[in-house]
């Protein structure tokens, strides 16, 4: 594995390769970074060169000024930017969580440069037919936090979100490069929280473009997720595309907790793409 930096407009943005093959690009999750593709790199990587980067703003990308509001099309932009920068073929995408919006985007936007997209349980809930009911979950979250503090905040998501995430490790037993990584994902907690939730979760697709190219799309869905709302935007989506979900292993957080089976679905479902 190689590390790199990539000079985009009022950030740099912090990535590594791996692998051999055509290349993946890896979108992490709300607060995640490029170390989160680890638990599935060892199965992706011999079939993909695996490329995974840190959000602007979080872990190793640094912004040029202070914090200011994630927006989906400026991470779009990003990882368009880096695809740009590595490689003139189109490439395949795979994202998670927040992750999976901007994989949305990305292919929306430039479809040109996605062979095919798996976009795992998306969080906009903004296309739900009880999108009020969220946004207000949402906004309780936002004001926990800062009246209370990130644990208060973060029991509250959980609680929200039908406890669709199977716990986190415990850091002093991973070895050194996973301990380094969540010790990362802690800081980058209470930014998620402060400057994307609200508007990753308000996003809303653009439909028309994604009916064009969704032959491209893989809209996933965790077997133990449903009936916990992860799911449901990702099934939505897809029943508006006219495409149906596809199942993948474990909760919203599967990627993690039921690595190996989860990337040899996504090497099955990529490789066997029409745009393999």
């Amino acid at each position: 594995m190689k590390s790199d930096t990539l000079r985009v407009p009022g950030a740099t943005l912090y990535h590594e390769i791996r692998g051999a093959g055509p290349l993946l690009l890896f979108l992490p999750g709300g607060g995640g970074d490029a170390g989160t593709v680890d638990p599935l790199a060892e199965v992706l990587e011999k079939h993909f060169t695996v490329v995974s980067l840190d959000p602007r703003g979080y872990s190793r990308s640094v912004l040029d000024g202070p914090q200011v509001t994630q927006r989906v099309e400026v991470q779009s932009a990003d990882a368009h930017r880096l695809i740009t920068h590595l490689t003139g073929d189109p490439v395949f995408v795979v994202g998670g969580s927040a992750g999976a919006i901007v994989g949305l985007d990305l292919l929306a936007r430039h479809p040109d440069r996605v062979r095919h997209l798996v976009a795992h349980e998306p969080p906009c809930f903004a296309v739900l037919p009880d999108a009020a009911a969220h946004r207000a979950m949402i906004d309780e979250v936002v004001t926990l936090f800062h009246a209370e503090g990130l644990a208060a905040a973060s029991a509250r998501f959980l609680a929200g979100i039908g406890n669709a995430m199977k716990p986190a490790p415990v850091a002093a037993e991973l070895p050194p490069r996973a301990a380094e990584m969540w010790t990362r994902l802690a800081a980058n907690g209470p930014l998620m929280i402060e400057h994307e939730l609200r508007e990753f979760t308000s996003y809303l697709p653009d439909y028309e473009a994604l009916t064009a190219h969704r032959d491209r799309l893989t809209l996933a869905v965790g077997r133990e997720t449903a009936p916990a709302l992860p799911c449901r935007p990702a099934a939505e989506i897809a029943a508006r595309l006219g495409l149906r979900a596809t199942e993948f292993p474990g909760a919203h957080n599967g990627m993690r907790t039921d690595a190996a089976e989860f990337a040899d679905q996504l090497v099955a479902a990529l490789v066997g793409s029409a745009a393999f």
